[in-house]
Parts: structure tokens; sequence; C-alpha cells
């Protein structure tokens, strides 16, 4: 807009000063009155209706005094469009300029506008510009039915991926409970079924024997109970040693199974999430030597190493193939380990035993 009012004003420069005055305060009081339209929308004293009606005006003097405004009729347009305020008030707009200029090409000379070439030129800008407007909101229409199908479809793939989070977290928050039932409670009440028939088996013949093992019995029922409240959120598992928990664990498992058990436990220094994975690992392998191994020693030795800590357990059992193994005990050990950065190396053949190596970064990230 602002460079459509050069010409004008240059045009006027060799004109008398009847026409020159005039045409230079109304072409400045157009590039004022939209420069401060554009730098403050929201202003009182510039309406965008006070603009146009402005513009019209100046398009009829402009015309009355230059003879011919077709050019800045053209010029002015797209202000219609921008400041009219909706498709139907830009059309009368347009047309509303095209009449002014045309009113004021006949006020000046009547036969000259039927003659030459201004009326035509008029016409046709008016009607390219009304055809140009309907065409470039056409196009916005589209361009915001668009965006806001797009937007639709936003909020849709948002929704969805936040219910897959939900889903997953659910998914993988039964996963884990299901994995601690398996290492804690399942192994237990096994445990407990071992003792109880060992124990019935020696009621009549080793009384002792059977005491002995209705007191572990008795532990390991409490120790259920304890995990279970744990599982549920109603206490919070204690610190403490790692070497010292797994201690006890061993100390249980020889006592129960009368296998005999090495260990070398150095007191290492680890996190409460590396402690409990380390004591899964040893309770997960201990329970498969009581159930498949038939072993006569256990060997387990704790090592820390400089960028963590490593559990290695290994047994004379009959062995097994890896590869053909099935169960959710090595695969839950494997993502235990995985989710602490670790990993699980189980080395095993039929008559050759079963070593387990349990590795895991003390230095983790987060």
């Amino acid at each position: 807009m602002v460079f459509g009012l050069i010409p004008p004003g240059l045009a006027v420069r060799d004109q008398p000063a009847a026409v020159r005055s005039p045409m230079l305060v109304l072409l400045v009081l157009l590039g004022a009155g939209y420069a401060v339209l554009v730098t403050w929308p929201r202003n009182r004293a510039v309406r965008p209706g006070v603009f146009v009606a402005l513009l019209v005006a100046a398009l009829g003097l402009h015309s009355y005094l230059l003879d011919g405004g077709a050019a800045m009729l053209v010029v002015s347009l797209p202000q219609f469009w921008i400041f009219g305020g909706g498709a139907r008030r830009a059309i009368a707009l347009t047309a509303a300029g095209t009449a002014a200029v045309l009113a004021g090409d006949l006020a000046q000379d009547l036969p000259r506008v039927a003659a030459g070439g201004n009326l035509v030129a008029a016409l046709v800008g008016c009607a390219a510009g009304i055809l140009g407007g309907l065409l470039v909101r056409r196009i916005e229409r589209r361009g915001d039915e668009r965006a806001a199908e797009l937007g639709a479809e936003l909020d849709d793939a948002r929704l969805e991926l936040a219910r897959a989070h939900q889903r997953q977290g659910a998914a993988e928050e039964r996963e884990r409970i299901a994995r601690e039932i398996h290492d804690t409670l399942a192994q237990g009440f096994a445990s407990i079924v071992a003792l109880a028939e060992a124990a019935r088996s020696g009621l009549a013949t080793d009384p002792d024997a059977s005491a002995r093992q209705l007191t572990s019995i008795e532990r390991t029922a409490r120790e259920n109970l304890a995990e279970a409240r744990v599982l549920v959120g109603s206490a919070t598992r204690p610190p403490g040693s790692v070497a010292r928990t797994l201690r006890r664990a061993l100390d249980r498992f020889a006592e129960d199974t009368g296998v005999r058990v090495t260990a070398d436990l150095p007191d290492v220094d680890c996190d409460q999430p590396t402690r409990i994975a380390l004591l899964r690992c040893t309770q997960e392998s201990l329970a498969n030597v009581r159930k498949h191994a038939a072993a006569s020693a256990v060997g387990v030795v704790l090592t820390r190493r400089p960028d963590g800590v490593e559990l290695e357990i290994t047994d004379d059992g009959r062995g097994f193939a890896v590869a053909d193994s099935r169960g959710f005990g090595l695969d839950g050990m494997r993502r235990r380990l995985a989710e602490l950065g670790g990993e699980l190396t189980v080395t095993s053949a039929p008559g050759d035993g079963t070593r387990v190596l349990a590795a895991i970064p003390l230095d983790r990230e987060g």
C-alpha cells in the first residue's frame, strides 16, 4: 500500500497547487492511516472501516483531480479484502471504489471517459479484484479446513499414542509383577511344598529333621508374607549388605536341600536395584538347582569389577541344553538385568553342570 501511494505522489508534483495540495494531504492521510492500522490493529482512532472508507474517497478524488484513477484502484483492491471484514463487504467496497473512480472521471469529462480506456481498465480491475479475492478466500477456506482436519488427526494420534503408552505401561507393570511373583512368592511356595513333603515323610523316622523342616516352612512363609506386602506397596524392602543378603539365601538353600555350598562373597557396595537383581538371580538359580540339577555342590562368587559387579553361580548337576531351555525363570533374569544395563550368560551342557554369570554395570546413567 505504501509503495502504491508513491506514483500518485510523484504525479502531482507538476500539478497546480489547487490539485497538488489536496492530493498530498489525502495521500499522507492514507499512508498514516495504513501505518497506524497495521502497527496497532486494535487502536480506536483508525478502524478498518474508517480506513477503507477513506480509501474509497481517495480513489474518487484522485480520479477527479488527476483525470483517471484505474491504476490506483488496482493497487487498492487488496486492501478491501484485507480490511473489509468479509467477502460480501469486500465485494461491495471493490464496487464502491470502482464507482468512485468512474464518478471522478465522469465529473471531470463524460465524453472522454466514454471514449477512453480508463473505464475499461477500472471495470476489468474491479472484476479481476473480485474474482481474485474470491479465489484467495476459497484457498484460505480450504487451507483452514485442511488445517482443522490435520489438527483433528493430530489430536486423534495424540490420544491413541497416550492410550498406547497407557497399555504399554500396564503391560510392563503386569510383566514386572509377574516376574516378582515368580522370583519371590512362587519360589517360596515351591520351597514350602518341598519342605512339607519332606517333613511329612520323615515324621516317623526322623522327627528332628522334620522339626527343622517345619521351622524352615514357617520362616519361608513369613518371608513370602513380607514379599507380598512389598508387592502391594504396604511395606518397603529394608536396605542391607548384598553379601549378607546372598549369604542368608545360600544358608537357607543348604539347610533345606543338604547341597554343599561354597561362597566367596565380598561386601560389594551397590545400590538397591542391583542388590535386588543379584538376589533374584541367586534365588532363581538355586531354585533351578533344587528342581532340575540334582547337584551335590554349588559355588557362588561375587566379584567387583572396574565397570560393575559380577555374580557367578555354578553347580555340578546334570546340566541341560541352553538352546532348548524354555521357561519364565531365565527370561525373567535376562529382562531384569537388561533393565539395569546388565546381561546374563548361561553355560551348560548335559552332564557338565551349569554356570550362570550375571554382570551389572554400577556406573549407569540416570
